[in-house]
């Protein structure tokens, strides 16, 4: 039993590794790549009864998270969907198809978690200052006195951090309990550990682009009731 599918290796040369984490992300992305291609091909014919349905799931799933994002008051959402939307499905399908047999989410590593936080650590003042300009982001720091600098700086980095560390521990418990409970009794506990498993994971993927969603907010100045804040 391994703690993290990092430590999984099929390949190593020199420092880099091919480990079960980098090949379960690529063939996640592929996968979600070729799901999309395929279902937005013929999104265009109005004929076709195959494409209705698929129109139908896809505005479903973008209409739940443009109602989550305006609902923290980020306006307008067209601006920030693409980076949310992407955020979530990405950490929803990992964690699904943990269904599979043999399958490791890859966000049960704290590389994956790392480098999605980082993510959001990018997009934060990325989108703030493209909205309210780099003075008045930069200004912020200084709220409420500029002694509050430092601290806003740390706040900045550690959010980062739990955001990484969060999605990590909870992926990496749930596997863990799952493995526990295979040795002990293989049979009826595990089926039901899979399923909270699955309901953990699409939780967690809902709190990290919620979370994502308000640090965005925030950094563009927005207010739940849509208005903008002072100029």
């Amino acid at each position: 039993m391994h703690l993290s599918p990092d430590q999984v290796v099929f390949w190593q040369y020199r420092w880099f590794k091919l480990n079960l984490t980098i090949v379960t992300t690529w063939g996640l992305m592929a996968l979600l790549t070729g799901l999309s291609w395929l279902a937005t091909r013929r999104l265009g014919r109005e004929d076709d009864a195959r494409v209705a349905h698929w129109r139908s799931l896809l505005e479903w799933i973008v209409e739940l998270i443009r109602g989550q994002m305006r609902e923290t008051g980020l306006h307008p959402t067209e601006k920030f969907l693409g980076f949310i939307a992407t955020l979530f499905i990405f950490v929803a399908s990992a964690n699904l198809c943990s269904i599979f047999p043999g399958y490791e989410p890859p966000t049960g590593s704290l590389s994956t978690t790392a480098a999605l936080a980082i993510c959001v650590f990018v997009a934060v003042p990325w989108f703030g200052i493209r909205e309210q300009g780099l003075g008045r982001y930069l200004k912020d720091y200084l709220e409420p006195t500029p002694v509050m600098l430092p601290f806003n700086i740390i706040s900045e980095m550690t959010r980062t951090l739990a955001l990484a560390v969060r999605l990590f521990g909870n992926m990496m418990s749930d596997g863990m309990i799952l493995g526990i409970l295979l040795t002990i009794t293989p049979y009826f506990f595990p089926v039901v550990m899979k399923l909270l498993g699955l309901l953990t994971g699409m939780v967690q993927a809902y709190i990290f682009s919620i979370l994502a969603t308000v640090y965005i907010a925030a950094a563009v100045g927005a207010h739940p009731d849509g208005a903008r804040g002072p100029s």
